[in-house]
């Protein structure tokens, strides 16, 4: 009689034992798909390319391997070479892993090699794991700018606007200023417009950025000084370059504006 008690107990304490391994099976594998669902909202809200957390391109800056310096060294070595250059891509290139493709595109960029990079650009959108990505595309334009290269800046912005990439305003602010400076005023004036017309708020930062930009184009200056006026009546926008903020100065307010907005 025992003996039939301590078994059923066993039994019972089994059927216990299971039945909280599967409640506790249950809530884990809750909680993940509770994790991933909260992951694709917070990826689907904010347009996907510009959610910093699932970026592609912000976590890039990494050491290059010594096959990525291998390829670096032969694609500027055959870059002179049309028919060479497209076969060792195919054969080469293509084998990459994604860190070592976006620091071979970085390197180009930091060299300012328009050519090369233009080639590793068109490689990476092409690859199954790419998302469109702010950050890809904000490198591409500033590389593109400090090379005067209007065609291909072009050929980059319907890229992006084909995907629907959308920039944040410190973003917008950075690459208009980069147009400006490289003396690209009519460029800057199209992404300036395409700002305009972006569904995020304004924010004073960019603005003053791209004024202290504008300053050799004074017409271009009253223009954007006055929608400066409009959009923050309450701020006060000096004209001298004096008066006006210098760089360190728009660090340490984009700092603060940045952490305000997070």
């Amino acid at each position: 009689m025992l003996r039939v008690a301590s078994t059923s107990l066993l039994r019972r304490g089994g059927g216990l034992k299971i039945a909280s391994l599967k409640t506790i099976d249950d809530l884990v594998c809750g909680a993940k798909q509770e994790e991933i669902g909260l992951c694709v909202r917070k990826f689907s809200g904010s347009g996907g390319a510009s959610c910093p957390s699932l970026s592609i391109w912000r976590g890039r800056k990494k050491e290059m391997g010594k096959e990525g310096l291998i390829i670096v060294k032969e694609l500027k070595r055959l870059k002179s070479n049309p028919v060479r250059l497209d076969r060792f891509m195919q054969a080469q290139v293509s084998r990459l892993l994604k860190t070592d493709l976006f620091a071979v595109l970085a390197e180009f960029q930091r060299q300012d090699q328009v050519f090369l990079s233009m080639k590793i650009y068109e490689t990476v959108r092409k690859e199954i794991w790419y998302r469109p990505d702010m950050f890809f595309y904000r490198d591409m334009l500033m590389m593109l700018a400090r090379n005067k290269e209007v065609k291909e800046t072009k050929r980059v912005w319907e890229d992006l606007k084909r995907e629907e990439v959308l920039f944040d305003q410190h973003t917008y602010g950075d690459i208009i200023r980069s147009f400006l400076d490289s003396g690209l005023q009519t460029v800057a004036v199209e992404i300036y417009e395409d700002m305009r017309q972006s569904p995020d708020p304004p924010l004073s930062l960019p603005y003053r950025v791209i004024l202290k930009g504008l300053l050799p184009y004074p017409e271009l200056r009253e223009r954007v000084k006055d929608d400066f006026l409009e959009l923050f009546p309450n701020m006060v926008m000096h004209d001298s370059s004096e008066d006006l903020c210098d760089d360190d100065e728009l660090g340490s307010e984009s700092e603060n504006e940045k952490s305000l907005n997070d």
